[in-house]
């Protein structure tokens, strides 16, 4: 090989993008956007209640076909306290941390699972098991999105 020099650079690109969330994704979206509700998707054959709704129920290879509501409130099933900052996608700031990110089992029926944010970051105040509500923004500041609209869970 020859005595090639190889050069580099850094540079900080910003590449904004757009994606479609498609039919179930933007029915599920808008419900929280203009309603303040959680719909779930129910499949035909062995009716697991699907939030965010799929387009296939895994297990049953049918395409769930009615919606159901469901409740604000749910059962954490697992949880993580992260001491790690990143940047929050909607806002453009560092997220303070700690936070606690968890998993919760909607009311009403839900099969799966809905991650997000937690209020509570004590361990001692945290296990499975316990019950929490959605707690939403203000509807004239809603835009959508799962993450922004609904500012996390609390405790109940």
């Amino acid at each position: 090989m020859s005595n090639i020099e190889l050069l580099s650079f850094q540079e900080t690109l910003e590449i904004p993008y757009n994606w479609s969330v498609g039919y179930l994704g933007s029915k599920f979206l808008a419900a929280i956007r203009d309603e303040g509700i959680f719909y779930g998707h129910k499949c035909p054959s062995c009716e697991s209640i699907y939030i965010p709704p799929r387009v296939v129920c895994g297990p049953c290879f049918v395409q769930p076909d009615e919606w159901v509501r469901l409740e604000d409130t749910g059962t954490l099933v697992a949880y993580s306290i992260v001491n790690y900052p990143f940047i929050d996608p909607n806002t453009g700031e560092r997220r303070p941390v700690p936070y606690t990110y968890g998993y919760i089992k909607l009311d009403g029926g839900a099969t799966s699972k809905l991650g997000h944010f937690i209020n509570e970051v004590n361990p001692e105040k945290l296990s499975p098991g316990l019950k929490v509500q959605a707690v939403f923004r203000d509807k004239s500041e809603r835009t959508g999105s799962l993450q922004h609209d609904v500012i996390h869970f609390k405790i109940i």
